[in-house]
């Protein structure tokens, strides 16, 4: 597998690789993380202007995943409810991590990657996402407690932390 930044030519592959990985959500008891509007293509826009989107391109040459790794506070992780954070250095945040379910270790691609370039990373995720979930403890991360979204609902914070000086 490859990972570059995603550019705007990709979007239309990125959604599909979306709309396969809703289905797939939605058959393995995670219905409602993400609805019909989200991740729209705005929001892939945004990614790819603040060089934040990445794609996941296999052995064959065809996206498979995506994700955005994004460096700053995010506000929605401010406040933490039902625990604490491992620190409270800089951190960057993976949001958006997607699969067409045709390549095996997409998640571990990402956070190799992303362990290249930071050292401290939080992500989040919905309560009925098994498959994060369990990932997200294969992979040595931390569950710190509960955010909330912009839209009010509830996402389980977790953090892994690699180094001690923030950004690498």
């Amino acid at each position: 597998m490859k990972i570059r930044n995603a550019q705007t030519k990709d979007i239309e592959e990125i959604m599909d690789v979306f709309k396969t990985a809703k289905t797939f959500m939605k058959a393995n008891g995670n219905p409602d993380q993400w609805n019909e509007s989200y991740p729209s293509v705005g929001s892939v826009e945004k990614d790819i202007r603040c060089d934040s989107g990445y794609v996941i391109i296999g052995e064959d040459n065809v996206i498979h995943g995506y994700f955005a790794l994004i460096f700053g506070e995010d506000p929605t992780y401010a406040l933490l409810e039902n625990g604490q954070w491992l620190n409270d250095r800089p951190y960057a945040t993976l949001h958006r991590i997607a699969s067409d379910s045709k390549c095996r270790g997409i998640f571990d691609a990402v956070l190799q990657f992303s362990k290249g370039k930071a050292d401290n990373i939080r992500i989040d995720t919905h309560e009925d996402n098994n498959v994060m979930l369990t990932l997200m403890d294969k992979h040595g991360l931390k569950m710190c407690g509960i955010i909330y979204k912009e839209d009010g609902t509830k996402r389980i914070a977790y953090q892994g932390e690699w180094g001690s000086n923030g950004y690498q």
